[in-house]
This record gives structure tokens, sequence and C-alpha cells, in this order.
């Protein structure tokens, strides 16, 4: 089957007409678009000035948060600290522990910014700050860990998430015969750390 179409000058004039109108339509909801967009940004930053205004934040005398994060320095500032990880299922059974030379480190740590490369400080690029530990967060896997096992100096390395909780402690629990280590490393029963 063979089918002919003709174009005229009529259907080329009728194809135009309709182009110009969708363009205008375009162009007219487009600046009310953003027109709409602009009063509701100055109606929520004029409302936040006003609320700030009339209900100022209040100042601290003691930030207890800044006590808690330097609490943190000084107990993990210390070579060879050992750290107790212990991991917990979804009802709140321990599952085994961890012992490690230092604090286990997530897959997301960085020894380099993570935007190096990607900009030059020179034309005003912004660049994240280092952690007060020396280190950059976020990029990557920060479900994955891993660490020094503090007898024997061999890699260890687990993944949390999916019910599996971590609880990290610079001493251990008290012995209980039910957690079992997961590493090479264990608490005696008089709660010395071991070869396992």
């Amino acid at each position: 089957m063979h089918v002919e179409f003709t174009v005229t000058r009529e259907h080329v004039r009728r194809i135009l007409l309709l182009v110009a109108a969708a363009t205008a339509v375009v162009i007219t909801f487009s600046g009310c678009t953003e027109s709409s967009g602009k009063k509701e940004q100055k109606r929520t930053l004029g409302g936040y000035d006003q609320l700030v205004a009339k209900q100022p934040s209040e100042t601290m005398t003691y930030s207890p948060t800044r006590n808690t994060a330097n609490f943190w320095i000084k107990t993990w500032n210390k070579p060879g600290k050992l750290s107790y990880v212990y991991l917990q299922n979804g009802d709140g059974d321990l599952l085994g522990y961890y012992i490690f030379k230092g604090l286990p480190v997530p897959y997301c740590v960085s020894l380099t910014p993570p935007d190096q490369g990607q900009g030059n400080n020179e034309y005003g690029v912004v660049r994240k700050a280092p952690a007060v530990d020396g280190v950059y967060y976020g990029e990557g896997d920060c479900s994955r860990y891993f660490g020094i096992d503090a007898t024997t100096g061999a890699y260890i390395e687990y993944t949390t998430g999916l019910g599996i909780n971590v609880l990290l402690y610079d001493q251990p629990l008290p012995n209980d015969p039910n957690v079992k280590p997961l590493g090479r490393s264990r608490v005696d029963k008089n709660g010395k750390v071991v070869t396992n």
C-alpha cells in the first residue's frame, strides 16, 4: 500500500502558527513561574527576618557539645589506644566483638581533600576542611569499616547496616561468655587483651 501526502503552503503556514503559539505559551508561563518563584523566596526570607527580629537565638556560655567533642579528642589522642567494637543485631543481641589499635575507619574517609583536582582555589573554589582528626569524611562507602587487630596487627574489615549496629567503647564491656571474639584478639576472663 502506497500513500502519498502533499505538503501545501497552507500546511506549512498552520505548522508555523502552531510553533509560534506554543513558543509564546512557553515564554509566558516561564515568566510567571520565575516571578512566582521570586515572590515566594522574598516571602520566605521576609518571614524568617521577622521571626529572627521577634525571637532572636539565644547564646550559650557553655557548650556541652564542644565539651563532649573535646572529650572524644582526649580519649583517642593516644597512640596505641585500644577500641572495642561490638556488633549488635536488630534484636539487641551482641553478635561478637573486635579489638582494634586505634579507631575503626570507614571507607568514606580520605587523607586528601575529596575536591582536590576539581578546581583551583585561585578561582574561588571553597574547599571542605578536614575534621579534627586530620581526615576528610563523606566520600565513598560509610557502611564498611577497617582496622588493625590489637594483638596481631592483622587487617580486619566489617560492614554495618541491614540490621547490624555498632557499639564502640574505649574499654571492654564486662566479660560475657556469649559474646564471641570476631577478630584475632579477645578479652580473657581477667579482662586482659590476648591473641585469640
